[in-house]
């Protein structure tokens, strides 16, 4: 038996043809519960002859929990975080996953103090929130009815996974290449300090520099070139003897290099400058910019898969972070 000619196989065709219940041949599609090998056998074999294609935004509610809309809800002290190039390329890396499945995907602004606004994102037409930026008090607010549909691009807790790098181990990994070169007087200009993802490296800096008997030298920073730029002036001054600036985002680097250019502070001659994050122009800077790959677009692919594929995630997975060694350092 056949569809009729004059219009698409539906799921009750497949299931019809299959021999099965429509929730099996549901199940076998979606590749979402228990169907045995048998029925599976059956179905694949129905969907082959029928030619049945899924609709996608019907695939979308049965993986995505109801919803054909995928948020990227992003916390910071203002709306501007939303034009920061790393929320793009989370945003875009999303997009890649959800367009096959027919699932949309929006961004939306958390104000830093006052992050209560998943509030407004419990709706059916939500199959899923990537949380970006995370801080406690934010996981602390996700609704219980939005648990199993959002997972977090950084800290996680018990009910929302963790998707994120290891910069602890990256930030290790630079560390130890300044050491190896002959660097002793390491600054670091950190993150925010309200960001909890942002601290592994603070707290690798220090561990490695109380082993080495080495002094701590730390400028608070914002992941800005602005910043990183003030806080090259301030090092110099506080610190006469420098030898070397790591920054845990490449952006902020880029901020020192022009802070010592000012100066007329030679890179790497006087002092060498590493970052984080292997941005497409830190290796087209003059000099080249050292600094630790940051694997963005895996990890936003892999949060967003497990929300569509709607199966339980471990509570934290860690994408390895790499040196890559350039001119400046």
């Amino acid at each position: 038996m056949t569809a009729a000619a004059h219009r698409p196989a539906t799921l009750e065709d497949v299931a019809r043809v299959a021999g099965v219940s429509r929730s099996t041949a549901s199940r076998v599609i979606a590749g979402t519960g228990f169907a045995s090998p048998a029925a599976r056998e059956l179905v694949t074999a129905a969907v082959d002859q029928l030619g049945y294609v899924p609709n996608p935004a019907a695939r979308a509610l049965v993986r995505g929990g109801g919803g054909v809309r995928m948020v990227v809800a992003v916390l910071g002290t203002s709306a501007a975080v939303l034009e920061d190039p790393y929320v793009h390329q989370v945003v875009g890396s999303v997009a890649r996953v959800c367009t096959p499945s027919g699932v949309g995907v929006a961004l939306h602004w958390l104000p830093l103090d006052d992050p209560r606004g998943l509030d407004q994102l419990d709706d059916r037409s939500v199959c899923g929130v990537i949380l970006v930026n995370t801080t406690e008090d934010l996981l602390e607010s996700v609704p219980r009815s939005l648990r199993g549909r959002v997972v977090s691009i950084g800290v996680g807790s018990a009910s929302v996974p963790s998707f994120d790098v290891d910069n602890g181990a990256g930030s290790e990994a630079v560390l130890r290449h300044l050491y190896a070169t002959g660097r002793r007087r390491i600054a670091m200009v950190t993150g925010p300090r309200w960001l909890p993802c942002a601290q592994r490296p603070v707290q690798t800096y220090r561990r490695l520099m109380s082993q080495a008997g080495l002094p701590e030298r730390v400028l608070p920073g914002d992941f800005t070139a602005a910043r990183g730029r003030a806080a090259a002036g301030v090092a110099l001054r506080r610190w006469p003897d420098l030898d070397a600036i790591y920054s845990i985002s490449d952006d902020t680097a880029l901020g020192v290099m022009a802070g010592l250019r000012d100066a007329s502070v030679q890179v790497p001659g006087d002092v060498a400058v590493a970052g984080f994050d292997d941005i497409p122009l830190a290796g087209l800077t003059a000099p080249a910019l050292t600094t630790a790959s940051h694997p963005v677009g895996r990890i936003a692919a892999a949060a967003a898969t497990a929300l569509l594929d709607g199966r339980p995630s471990a509570p934290v997975t860690l994408f390895p972070s790499a040196l890559v060694a350039r001119a400046s350092a």
